[in-house]
């Protein structure tokens, strides 16, 4: 087991401050994090995998404690490949606490090695998310203050010139 390493799983489309803020966080605990980027197939990803890794190495920069590696199945299995058995997720408002708390106790049922840490975003991103930022955006919002700069780029690119 790797020790003092914890992935750091989730969709990122597109990768945003809050994000950010929390791989950055979990450098200053962990020596080493994996960011999984999920397929999320389900969730109809505006960006692909290999285009959201892009953003998130180019919006972190070069950074040896963060590897950032796709991630399409469950969580358990890449756990088991990664030989590592701590899950970082960050919390933004008693509503995530829900869902995340089933997911860890599922994940523990599944793997009894995993253990999952929840991390409280800043006041400042509790309120922003991947889907909304995408929504703000569709809709002609400014995002520019959300995400990276890469991300805010992919972004532009995506969205069709008509919907703003």
């Amino acid at each position: 087991m790797k020790k003092n390493c914890a992935i750091y799983p989730g969709s990122f489309d597109p990768v945003h401050r809050g994000h950010v803020d929390i791989i950055t966080r979990s450098t200053q605990i962990f020596s080493s994090v994996i960011v999984a980027v999920a397929a999320s197939k389900s969730k109809a990803p505006m960006f692909s995998v290999e285009n959201r890794i892009a953003m998130l190495r180019e919006s972190l920069g070069d950074n040896p404690a963060v590897e950032i590696i796709s991630l399409d199945g469950l969580l358990v299995d890449f756990a088991r490949q990664q030989n590592v058995f701590t899950i970082i997720r960050g919390l933004r408002a008693v509503s995530d606490f829900e869902f995340e708390f089933q997911m860890a106790l599922m994940n523990r049922k599944l793997e009894p090695r995993l253990e999952t840490i929840f991390l409280t975003s800043k006041e400042d991103y509790t309120y922003i998310s991947s889907r909304i930022i995408k929504e703000v955006a569709i809709l002609g919002g400014d995002v520019s203050h959300f995400v990276p700069p890469p991300a805010l780029e992919s972004l532009l690119k995506a969205v069709p010139k008509s919907s703003k």
